[in-house]
């Protein structure tokens, strides 16, 4: 059983969408199928069909976070330090060729958001520059070639 790191916001964002999952959304589709139940036969009633669609992508998605936060490796980044690149670590760049300069912080696989700066531990930007330092030049393979970002600095906020 493998861990899944995590930030310790990634934690806590997973449990509070447990908890909405668990509260609101299931009492609400099970009051959805019983309400789609009153209205007579149940092999043509689409909205008993959709109900129970529903609940079947609300279980499977209750069933997935329990699972992450059974594996979860909570990672407190506020305790970490250090010039390398490593989980937590946000990292700023310097495209080379554009010199457009960008920030991202590497996270679990659930928490990343791009447009957020926060990149996955499993992403290509983020292998690449894991064990790097600043001043380090990094080549990442895009779908668009290969592209080479300078690490300007390594934080760990």
């Amino acid at each position: 059983m493998d861990k899944v790191p995590m930030t310790a916001e990634g934690y806590h964002a997973l449990d509070e969408d447990l908890k909405r999952l668990k509260t609101i959304e299931r009492p609400a589709v099970i009051a959805a199928i019983g309400e789609a139940r009153l209205h007579g036969d149940l092999s043509e009633n689409a909205e008993y069909h959709a109900a129970k669609d529903r609940q079947g992508w609300i279980e499977g998605q209750i069933a997935e976070i329990e699972d992450k936060m059974a594996r979860a490796q909570v990672i407190d980044v506020s305790k970490l330090s250090g010039k390398q690149v490593k989980f937590g670590a946000t990292v700023s760049v310097i495209d080379e060729d554009t010199e457009e300069k960008a920030r991202y912080q590497i996270v679990g696989e659930h928490e990343a958001d791009v447009r957020q700066g926060r990149v996955s531990i499993t992403s290509p930007i983020a292998r690449a520059m894991i064990g790097k330092e600043s001043g380090d030049v990094v080549e990442v393979t895009t779908p668009g070639g290969v592209k080479a970002y300078e690490i300007t600095k390594v934080e760990w906020v």
